[in-house]
């Protein structure tokens, strides 16, 4: 073992592994410390094992929606959910070999070491060794995080790692969180004919635009979903065929709410936990996090935090990019900054929700005198074409510059759109630049330049690609 490695770093997930590729790109002698299943959150419990199971109900749902079509009848049934998720099961392993096991060997200056790591005045501790890098990068990840419902510890509650693993379908699930787990989970299983209530305390989605949050929840409610919004968790108990949540609306009004399974989405928390990180001086944020500065630095010199343990941002692309900027600034001084600014956010429900940017009053808290453009889906032909108007378009903009500050949409596919509108933020576009860009007839994507040519003109009163 290298006891003495350039860097090292303490989590194996996708933010461990880029920020040890790049370390290694770089020239420097790499520890990678993991602890646990290798890969992390995303290929083993969260988006390829979530997003596999949300396809292969919307199958399901599809063939049943068929009939929106006249003359055309579908059906369509899951004869063995054991079997869809033993094949989930078979994806999930067979990507963590290829992409995170397989590769190590092509890095020969990266050391791979399994156990639990703890940082100590002079190093890291790790299996009774001693480390002594030059720099470290804490990559640890995150957790779901337990609400303090009381009663729930009574009770054999689902997190969303649990969820996936079920082999069997309850015949109901209370969903607790409106978050973007509890409506991409609560809606997949409702498909899988799963009776289900999604209980939250604000709205679905509540960091995004109001509106795109009631519109899902409507859609929701079209396939049966129980939602129930703006109400407080008053106790939960168990029940001889389940448990039974009570919660209580805005008005006084106290409800029970009886289900087979509960899940818990109420978020994730930093795996901080156990590190000591606190002893080695470096101070933590909020909910557990580490807290870090826009170049990934903590407050310890030579000590980096990147991905969900740094409590934000939590998408395993953002977690991949910070980590490789935290390398970077440890071996070649500090130059790069983590810049969220055009990242994109998509959750899969159906339709599903895709953003980037500034919403409409994070815009005008930052000042911006806003305008804002709203295209509903019954006014882009691909949505016509396709019998399926469920949705909208909004652009937000700067009214005296014109420049794209903000996109928000909510359509069938959406997160195949939105990546234009990221260029486009990136890059400074205005709605100008969108409403001249050539864009590909009958296409969900089109609806930006449809949205932008909002801001000067009235669609309704152009012909086809009449912009």
């Amino acid at each position: 073992m290298h006891v003495t490695p350039d860097i090292a770093i303490v989590g194996a997930g996708s933010a461990g592994f880029s920020a040890a590729i790049r370390a290694s790109e770089l020239g420097a002698s790499v520890a990678l410390i993991g602890h646990g299943t290798i890969g992390g959150t995303c290929v083993n419990i969260g988006c390829v094992p979530s997003k596999t199971l949300i396809r292969a109900t919307e199958a399901v749902h599809a063939a049943h929606a068929a009939s929106r079509f006249n003359g055309i009848e579908g059906n369509a049934r899951i004869a063995d959910w054991s079997a869809v998720v033993a094949q989930k099961d078979e994806l999930v392993g067979a990507l963590r070999q290829a992409k995170y096991r397989d590769i190590l060997p092509s890095y020969e200056n990266i050391t791979y070491l399994e156990g639990p790591a703890r940082l100590t005045s002079a190093g890291i501790a790790i299996n009774g060794d001693l480390l002594k890098p030059g720099k470290i990068i804490i990559t640890t990840g995150a957790s779901p995080r337990k609400p303090p419902i009381p009663g729930l510890e009574n009770i054999e509650w689902l997190t969303s790692t649990t969820a996936l693993e079920l082999r069997e379908l309850p015949a109901s699930m209370t969903v607790i969180g409106g978050g973007v787990i509890g409506c991409e989970l609560g809606q997949m299983f409702a498909r899988a004919g799963v009776r289900v209530s999604i209980v939250c305390r604000s709205r679905l989605l509540p960091a995004g635009e109001p509106e795109i949050g009631d519109a899902l929840a409507t859609y929701l409610r079209a396939e049966g979903i129980d939602v129930r919004c703006g109400i407080a968790y008053e106790r939960i108990a168990p029940a001889s065929d389940g448990a039974v949540l009570t919660i209580r609306r805005p008005s006084g009004e106290v409800e029970e709410i009886a289900a087979e399974r509960v899940l818990v989405a109420t978020g994730r928390q930093p795996n901080t936990a156990g590190l000591g990180l606190q002893e080695a001086g470096v101070q933590m944020g909020s909910g557990g996090s580490i807290g870090v500065d826009a170049h990934m630095r903590t407050s310890r010199p030579g000590i980096y935090a990147a991905g969900d343990v740094t409590g934000r941002d939590m998408f395993v692309y953002m977690a991949a990019y910070g980590a490789k900027v935290a390398a970077e600034n440890a071996l070649t001084g500090d130059t790069r900054s983590y810049d969220a600014t055009s990242m994109p956010e998509v959750t899969f429900t159906d339709p599903q929700v895709a953003t980037v940017g500034l919403t409409q009053a994070q815009a005008s808290a930052a000042g911006f005198d806003v305008e804002t453009v709203r295209l509903d889906l019954r006014d882009l032909p691909r949505a016509l074409a396709a019998r399926d108007t469920r949705g909208f378009f909004k652009l937000v903009a700067d009214r005296h510059t014109g420049r794209l500050l903000g996109a928000h949409i909510i359509a069938p596919e959406a997160g195949e759109s939105i990546q234009t509108a990221v260029l486009a933020i990136k890059h400074g576009l205005t709605v100008t630049d969108l409403a001249e860009t050539i864009f590909p007839y009958l296409t969900t994507v089109e609806g930006l330049k449809l949205a932008a040519l909002g801001f000067s003109k009235e669609i309704s009163k152009l012909s086809c690609c009449a912009g």
